[in-house]
């Protein structure tokens, strides 16, 4: 049975990297002394070792291991063989194009579906729509697909910011990005503000954490979805 947190955001503001999260992913990855860190959206521009170490100092918090992928000679082999995955936040395309080029899509479908923990942040939670199309990150690289994983029937937009009549900024909101996408597109796309995050058990998704999301659904006026209530698309 699949079991997902997919959070907007690794960190909140007056915080530091997860420590909004811990009490959650104690309970969480209980069962886990291990987590394998996937660094590849490489967050600020860091290197795989710098953004692991950053990783292993929030985990180490409560007690657990982390290995980056990049340290195993078989990425395949250290998704197939991890007792728990973090995916990290950062830009979504060096992402998914780093997921295609190590060839480790279907074998990160197998582990999560199969039970295996899996936590995402920012880009680590878009890949599991059904697609990548509704991340803010710049096309930095072009990956083969914009297909991810999709262990939940719709889209994220991570760190939703909502439109603030005082600014001055005169450039489109997310809700309009968000509409002209629904131009050419039907799946629907969840707004996921930062501090809020998705516990997935099996077919059960639970919005969680101190704020609504908002779900946009083609040819429909979007609708606000309460802190603890199943997200039903």
């Amino acid at each position: 049975m699949k079991k997902l947190i997919i959070a907007s955001t690794s960190t909140v503001h007056g915080s530091e990297y997860l420590e909004y999260m811990l009490p959650t992913l104690t309970t969480f990855f209980k069962e886990a002394s291990t987590v394998l860190f996937i660094p590849y959206a490489r967050a600020s521009g860091k290197t795989y070792d710098e953004y692991t170490a950053v990783a292993r100092k929030a985990f180490a918090t409560i007690h657990k291991k982390v290995v980056g992928i990049h340290e195993f000679d078989n990425p395949k082999k250290a998704i197939q063989q991890a007792e728990a995955i973090f995916t990290g936040g950062g830009n979504t395309f060096e992402l998914v194009n780093q997921l295609y080029k190590n060839e480790v899509l279907p074998d990160l479908t197998r582990a999560v579906e199969n039970g295996t923990p899996y936590l995402g942040t920012s880009a680590g939670s878009n890949i599991c729509g059904v697609t990548m199309m509704n991340t803010n990150d710049m096309p930095i690289v072009y990956p083969p697909s914009f297909t991810t994983l999709g262990f939940i029937p719709f889209n994220i937009n991570a760190h939703y910011l909502d439109h603030n009549p005082d600014s001055t900024h005169m450039g489109e909101t997310r809700e309009t990005r968000i509409k002209e996408y629904h131009v050419f597109n039907e799946t629907p796309v969840l707004g996921l503000r930062e501090g809020s995050w998705l516990e997935v058990n099996g077919d059960l998704i639970v919005l969680r954490g101190n704020y609504t999301a908002r779900l946009f659904k083609q040819g429909k006026e979007p609708v606000e979805l309460e802190s603890g209530t199943e997200v039903i698309v």
